[in-house]
């Protein structure tokens, strides 16, 4: 898999060696820097695959709303639904490419092939030369987690820097505990996309119904597809749970969760392709319970 930076320093803050090397965590302003790049570079990109290009579109119009987000709202009234799920990881990629960090900057460089226009409009500068402030996040955990999906919430958080506080309660009393918690927060990115139940109807900004909590839900990547989702990741190179990779397309607790039967290998139920080669939005919760 390709990884798209710019430079030799770029490569040595890559996301993925974050992950994998036992050296000392890259700064937050450092992880956002890489991000900007990788993400901008991706939207600069001429594609010849049709999927990706598609992506491009998405992505513009998802960093478009958390711009959109963080106009309206402070950094201590934002927060992140984050469970470590494919989702919820693009997104939260996208908001911190977003983020105040070091300026990058905007003249022609080699890498753009000298072009004025060459660089994304959206990501070309952050808003603010002040470091950014670690991300407000919730993990609203099941019952009984998978010790992979643990694990991957709690590296991803170190790696991202993330302000998260995790419940394991019912999502109605977390979200009331988080607000308890956090009074400040009004608004909550969620990695909602619109084939996800009772989500038909949303909007990228809808404030909850009036019987919950009250806050505003932000939603990004509500239009983007399943087969978009895994482009992103896997073209930027973007770290993920391992359960992906044996055949979970859709992540849950352990009760209520298996492989995708539509992953199957030669109909075997013991063997299972891995997530990202599924491709029909229909089939993606095959292996969810609820």
């Amino acid at each position: 898999m390709t990884t798209y930076l710019h430079s030799q320093q770029d490569a040595s803050l890559s996301i993925g060696a974050a992950l994998t090397t036992p050296r000392a965590p890259r700064s937050l302003p450092e992880i956002c820097y890489t991000l900007r790049r990788k993400v901008t570079t991706f939207l600069e990109e001429k594609l010849d695959d049709e999927v990706l290009r598609d992506v491009q579109k998405q992505a513009r119009l998802s960093l478009d709303i958390i711009h959109e987000a963080l106009s309206r709202y402070g950094h201590e009234e934002l927060s992140l639904s984050y469970n470590g799920g494919k989702d919820c990881l693009v997104l939260l990629i996208l908001i911190l490419a977003c983020l105040p960090g070091p300026i990058v900057p905007s003249s022609p460089s080699k890498d753009s092939g000298g072009s004025e226009n060459a660089r994304s409009t959206h990501l070309e500068k952050p808003q603010s030369t002040a470091e950014p402030e670690p991300l407000q996040a919730i993990y609203i955990a099941p019952h009984d987690p998978f010790p992979e999906v643990e694990e991957f919430v709690e590296t991803s958080t170190k790696t991202y820097h993330l302000d998260l506080r995790r419940y394991s309660v019912p999502m109605r009393p977390a979200l009331e505990a988080y607000l308890r918690d956090r009074p400040a927060v009004k608004a909550i990115f969620l990695g909602t996309r619109r084939t996800d139940p009772h989500s038909e109807f949303l909007t990228p900004f809808s404030p909850t119904d009036k019987d919950w909590p009250q806050f505003m839900r932000v939603n990004p990547v509500l239009d983007w597809h399943y087969v978009e989702i895994w482009a992103f990741i896997r073209h930027l190179d973007v770290p993920f749970c391992s359960l992906y990779q044996q055949g979970f397309s859709s992540l849950g607790g352990m009760t209520n969760t298996r492989p995708n039967p539509a992953l199957a290998v030669d109909s075997d139920p013991t063997r299972f392709r891995p997530a990202y080669e599924l491709t029909r939005d229909d089939e993606e919760r095959l292996g969810r319970d609820r």
